[in-house]
Order: structure tokens, then C-alpha cells, then sequence
């Protein structure tokens, strides 16, 4: 088509991408804000832990937000989680020191566009940005095969598969899997190697964040959120803790 095209993709072709850095490692941001930079990209902000990155994603709206997974105070999955709740401008990519799948997968279902292990060096991350900010997925080729037998893996109830979205925290829902299992408390702290008092907290907070009496309430509302038919995206205001009784 010719220029007089206006929408939001050509809008974006014309200026640089805005980017924020997330590494506790102050010479790998700077590294990586010089390679950028170099690419024609604009780093607006620096972060050096998971908080901080948070709070400069929700003030600044950046295209991209390149964040290591190993981050101080809030590490990289959960923030990633609390950025795409909070907003779907954002796109972010989770830059990481180990080639590790499984955290692929966490980063992923944490609301992540893509993973990028470090150990590829500084040369694709430029490439890598604008292909996310086009909308494409960024995973490296050798994991590729790991998602598609993960997502195989999962029963034809969805139990393991976690939605992009919710209030829940990596470990929560890992007990709410456990739940839908039907193992009991004890059951769950074995499995997770956890005493039972501290099941029973992340049980009652799991409840309280998605607003039920009940773990029979908690496992059929799960089973909506992995199809599709529930979405829950804020915790409620505070309230008593639910009984488990």
C-alpha cells in the first residue's frame, strides 16, 4: 500500500522502539542498552530488580520490556505477571543466564512474548525486539519441541495448564493443580516438600484471590480458567480468609 496508510503497526515502523532494561547486573544492562541503542532502539529506563521494573513498565508504557528472570525482590516471572495484568501494551521478553525450558515455559505462561537465553549473545537481541514487537512469539528452536510435548502432556482436562493471566502466583497454583488432582493437604505438602501449615496459607490465599468458600468451588473454577470461560485477572478486595472446613 502506499504511505498514506495510518495505522497503529506503520505509526510504530517510524519511530524507534522503546525499551526498558531489567538486570541486577549493572554491566550486562549496559551492555545490552549499547547494543540496543546501537540497533536505533531507545533504552528510556534502567532497572536493577523485579520492583523496580514493575513500576518503570506501568509508568513509562515501553514497547518492550527486556527483563533477566533472575531479578532481586520480584524475580522476572512474577513481574512479568503483575506487568501483563496490569496492561496489554506491553510486551515483554525474559532475557535469561540459563537455556532452561521449564523456565521458558513458566515465563510463558506468566504472560511473557518470548524467552531469549543469554548465552545467544548480544547480536539477535536487537532482531528478537522487533520481531516481538510485530507480534511473534520468540522462543529459541531447540525448546520448540519441549512446548509442543508439554502442552501434549496435559490431560484432556487441562490440568497442569496454567492461563496466561490470573492473581495466582507460580507456587499457588502449583497447590491448585494438586487440588484438582484431588490429593489432600498432606498429600500436597509431600509432593511440593512443604509443611502442612504452609499448604494450608497458600490454599487459603489461592481461595481468598479468586473469591470462593471452597476448594470443590477453587477446582471448578481453575477448570473455567484453563478453557477459556472464567477469566479472573484481579484478586477481590480483602476479606476474611475462607474456612477450609
Amino acid at each position: 500500500m502506499s504511505g498514506t496508510d495510518t495505522t497503529g503497526h506503520d505509526r510504530q515502523a517510524t519511530r524507534p522502539l522503546r525499551v526498558i532494561v531489567g538486570d541486577d547486573d549493572p554491566l550486562s544492562r549496559r551492555a545490552v542498552r549499547d547494543a540496543l541503542q546501537n540497533a536505533g532502539m531507545t533504552v528510556i529506563a534502567e532497572a536493577c530488580d523485579g520492583r523496580e521494573t514493575i513500576e518503570l513498565a506501568l509508568h513509562y508504557a515501553p514497547d518492550i520490556v527486556l527483563m533477566e528472570a533472575d531479578m532481586p525482590v520480584v524475580d522476572g516471572v512474577e513481574a512479568t505477571r503483575r506487568i501483563v495484568e496490569r496492561t496489554e501494551a506491553v510486551r515483554v521478553i525474559i532475557h535469561a543466564a540459563v537455556d532452561d525450558a521449564e523456565l521458558a515455559i513458566r515465563s510463558l505462561r506468566a504472560g511473557a512474548v518470548g524467552f531469549l537465553p543469554k548465552r545467544y549473545g548480544l547480536e539477535p537481541l536487537a532482531r528478537a525486539l522487533r520481531a516481538a514487537s510485530d507480534g511473534e512469539a520468540i522462543v529459541p528452536r531447540h525448546m520448540t519441541a519441549h512446548l509442543v510435548e508439554c502442552i501434549r502432556g496435559h490431560g484432556e482436562d487441562a490440568t497442569g495448564l496454567r492461563p496466561v493471566r490470573s492473581p495466582l502466583t507460580d507456587r499457588e497454583w502449583e497447590v491448585l493443580d494438586l487440588l484438582c488432582l484431588g490429593l489432600s493437604t498432606a498429600d500436597i505438602a509431600d509432593r511440593l516438600v512443604l509443611t502442612v501449615e504452609t499448604v494450608r496459607s497458600h490454599i487459603k490465599h489461592l481461595m481468598r484471590k479468586l473469591d470462593v468458600s471452597s476448594r470443590r468451588d477453587a477446582v471448578e473454577l481453575a477448570q473455567r480458567m484453563r478453557d477459556g470461560s472464567a477469566n479472573v485477572l484481579v484478586a477481590p478486595r480483602e476479606r476474611p480468609m475462607p474456612s477450609l472446613t
